[in-house]
């Protein structure tokens, strides 16, 4: 849902507690007031290639979905949620999830050779 956060309340949030905010912008956005820059960085950029890619790419929004797949597939091969209820068990479950999936995952790696 790319430009759904993109509005005032929701970079105001983010400045408020010093989170740069990595949010694309809706289609055909316009400039915002000068205390929103990195908002009017990335319009300036969809402007000029009528698209998000080479902000996405500058700013490294990439490393957003792969984070997101990783937890897609902890949810997905594990539970969906957290099945304990003190934090600090929470935390021990969490991370033995992923070492299970990370293990999952390097069994199922095939190993590429460079032919050419």
């Amino acid at each position: 849902v790319n430009g759904a956060y993109d509005s005032c309340y929701c970079h105001d949030a983010l400045l408020r507690k010093k989170i740069r905010p990595l949010i694309p912008p809706r289609g055909g956005a316009q400039y915002w007031p000068d205390r929103y820059h990195e908002r009017n960085h990335a319009a300036a950029n969809q402007r000029l290639s009528s698209s998000n890619d080479i902000w996405k790419k500058k700013v490294g929004y990439h490393r957003r979905s792969v984070a997101e797949i990783a937890i897609f597939r902890c949810k997905r091969l594990m539970e969906d949620d957290l099945s304990l209820r003190d934090y600090d068990v929470q935390v021990g479950e969490a991370m033995v999830m992923v070492k299970a999936v990370n293990k999952m995952t390097l069994l199922g790696m095939s190993n590429s050779i460079r032919i050419a």
